[in-house]
């Protein structure tokens, strides 16, 4: 074990070392990638209307307030000898989400598949939250940017892999249609390999990384001890709400429009493009289920192009320092601009193009919020400031869920299911242009 604690000057580390302690985040994005690009499909085949969807993924953002911020808070009180602080709950949630996905596409009614989707979600949630503290407990100060970038790295990797997943079973000969009501074997494949691949990288994360203990183990132990107990840690994380720094909650409105647009896409995607792009309705014609394959690609090319994106920002972030503020907001414009450009789409093809620009935004998203918002707290509550940071995250998807989606594109675009995209469109141009509102300087150089 080093002798470096997590409170002391941190040395720099290698672009592998930081490649093994992100290399679980492949896994956990196999985990997201199949709920956000076939959740909606699995919702129609057992029978739910498109304005009853977003009410079904309700229960995993709910989760999500509830569990981030108190799994954080356990984090950052807790030190195992052999596991660390963090990678206790890595564990934990691997097991979990990947018995969800074994599960989730045998479900045989609506209620199943939302309990499904809600194991699953809380689960992610409990191995994600960490993950993000560990990169802010390892890497110093001026390698934070970085550290996020290749981590938004792999992301882009799984979010490609496992978008076409379906696509690519289909082609190895596995069924893509199956009786009403029944969900297609391809998806039932592509749910297991996803539930494979989130604990074997999970577990090469734990087996490959190493943590730095706290600076004084035996006052730690003490310390938690007397602050311990529910009501104690229920307090805590209250206080730490009420007294949530500044920027946090600058960063905060422009997280609550860039997941309202997310949100949109991951409830709303399939059954848009299947009707806009490929006029196909019915979840049990094979012309539907060769067009949901198609959406699922097609999305899978948003986590190839942030990919490619993360890429070139590891390179720059690897030499320079940048203006974090600055390139989020250009980055999310250039997504907004990506669901707007897909009312115009009379091919396939040209899903692909939309989905880029869609990709570029989400490489930013899954980086430079938390560069900089690591940048700007106290090192001794990273844990719980990231856990709670992602209210930001979960409070618009419920706010869409509970019809903000519905109410607001209908009433400002039109009844046609493609203008969720025209409004998701909307709210991450909204996001990209509250960066400005972002003035300390820690958080905006980088």
């Amino acid at each position: 074990m080093s002798n470096v604690s997590i409170n002391s000057e941190k040395p720099k580390l290698s672009f592998w070392q930081i490649w093994n302690m992100s290399f679980g985040f492949l896994g956990i994005q196999f985990g997201f990638a199949l709920q956000g690009g076939f959740m909606s499909r699995i919702f129609q085949t057992l029978g739910a209307s498109k304005d009853a969807i977003p009410m079904l993924w309700i229960a995993a953002p709910l989760t999500g307030l509830l569990v981030q911020p108190i799994i954080g808070y356990l984090s950052d009180r807790t030190w195992s000898a052999k596991l660390g602080r963090r990678r206790p709950f890595f564990l934990i949630g691997a097991i979990l989400s990947s018995i969800a996905l074994i599960f989730m596409p045998y479900s045989s009614a609506l209620w199943m598949a939302a309990g499904f989707l809600w194991i699953l979600d809380a689960s992610i949630n409990i191995s994600m939250e960490p993950f993000r503290a560990l990169v802010a407990d390892k890497l110093p100060d001026n390698q934070r940017s970085y550290g996020f970038v290749v981590q938004t790295l792999i992301i882009g990797v799984g979010t490609w892999i496992a978008s076409n997943l379906p696509a690519f079973v289909t082609k190895m000969g596995v069924a893509n249609e199956a009786p009403s009501g029944i969900v297609p074997d391809s998806v039932k494949v592509a749910f297991l390999i996803g539930a494979i691949v989130f604990i074997g990288t999970i577990l090469y994360t734990i087996f490959t990384t190493k943590e730095y203990p706290p600076e004084d183990l035996e006052a730690f132990r003490e310390t938690n001890k007397s602050t311990g107990g529910f009501l104690n840690g229920a307090k805590e994380i209250l206080n730490n709400i009420s007294s949530m720094p500044l920027v946090m909650k600058k960063l905060g409105v422009v997280q609550f429009f860039s997941w309202f647009a997310f949100f949109s896409m991951w409830s709303f995607a399939t059954p848009a493009l299947t009707d806009h792009v490929f006029n196909a309705t019915d979840p049990t014609t094979s012309l539907y289920n060769d067009a949901a394959n198609q959406v699922g690609s097609a999305m899978g090319t948003y986590g190839l192009s942030s990919m490619v994106y993360a890429l070139l920002l590891v390179f720059i972030t690897s030499k320079y320092s940048i203006n974090r503020k600055y390139l989020h907001m250009v980055s999310l414009i250039i997504g907004g601009f990506g669901f707007i450009s897909m009312l115009l789409i009379t091919e396939p093809w040209m899903l692909h193009l939309s989905f880029i620009g869609i990709g570029i935004a989400w490489a930013s998203i899954l980086s430079m919020p938390y560069a900089m918002l690591s940048s700007a707290i106290d090192a001794k509550k990273m844990g719980v400031y990231m856990g709670l940071f992602n209210m930001f995250i979960v409070i618009p998807q419920i706010v869409a869920a509970l019809g903000g989606i519905n109410f607001t594109y209908k009433f400002l675009f039109g009844e046609a299911t493609i203008n969720t995209m025209l409004l998701a469109g909307c709210s991450l141009i909204l996001a990209g242009l509250a960066n400005l509102i972002i003035i300390n300087k820690k958080a905006v150089a980088g």
